[in-house]
């Protein structure tokens, strides 16, 4: 489970992760929203979840705090991309330009790139408002699953190497 804010980079980890080990990747951006950004029913979006997630191996990319003490609770391996909100604020950017028009790959079909000033409040924020409950609950999970928490892209890829080396 690879969670962390907008443009930390979880979604581009969760491809890497399914390409060295061949793990059902779900993204959970695809999942949640329909096409033109409309929002599933809050408890078809849990079954839908609950579903997914009871499944024996999956690797998914997302936040989504209603469903994320449900996800963290079946997951083997935690991994919290612990970012800056400067690199996430320019990945956000670079996204919204590199997808101008289109629909990114992680992305459901009909939902066209776009970045709201909520969105960019959200991110700006992140650090402040939701990292530290999101540190405070991994604690209670240290001792009996796998909990990462990658800072820098060094760490990224050492995960990944440690991975690789673990599969290869």
């Amino acid at each position: 489970m690879i969670i962390g804010c907008g443009g930390s980079g979880k979604s581009t980890l969760a491809k890497k992760i399914h390409q060295i080990t061949g793990l059902p990747l779900i993204h959970m951006d695809q999942q949640y929203w329909q096409p033109n950004w409309v929002e599933p029913d809050k408890l078809d979006w849990e079954k839908k979840v609950e579903q997914q997630s009871d499944a024996s191996e999956w690797i998914m990319d997302g936040n989504y705090g209603g469903t994320m003490d449900m996800r963290l609770k079946k997951a083997e391996g935690i991994i919290f991309l612990d970012r800056s909100k400067w690199l996430c604020l320019y990945r956000v950017l670079k996204r919204k330009l590199q997808y101008l028009g289109k629909t990114r790959p992680d992305m459901t079909e009909g939902c066209i790139e776009r970045v709201t000033w909520e969105f960019f409040a959200y991110v700006y924020n992140y650090n402040q408002t939701r990292r530290p409950k999101i540190l405070e609950k991994l604690k209670d999970y240290q001792s009996s699953k796998k909990v990462y928490i990658l800072q820098n892209q060094k760490q990224v890829l050492q995960f990944l190497n440690n991975l690789k080396s673990n599969y290869g």
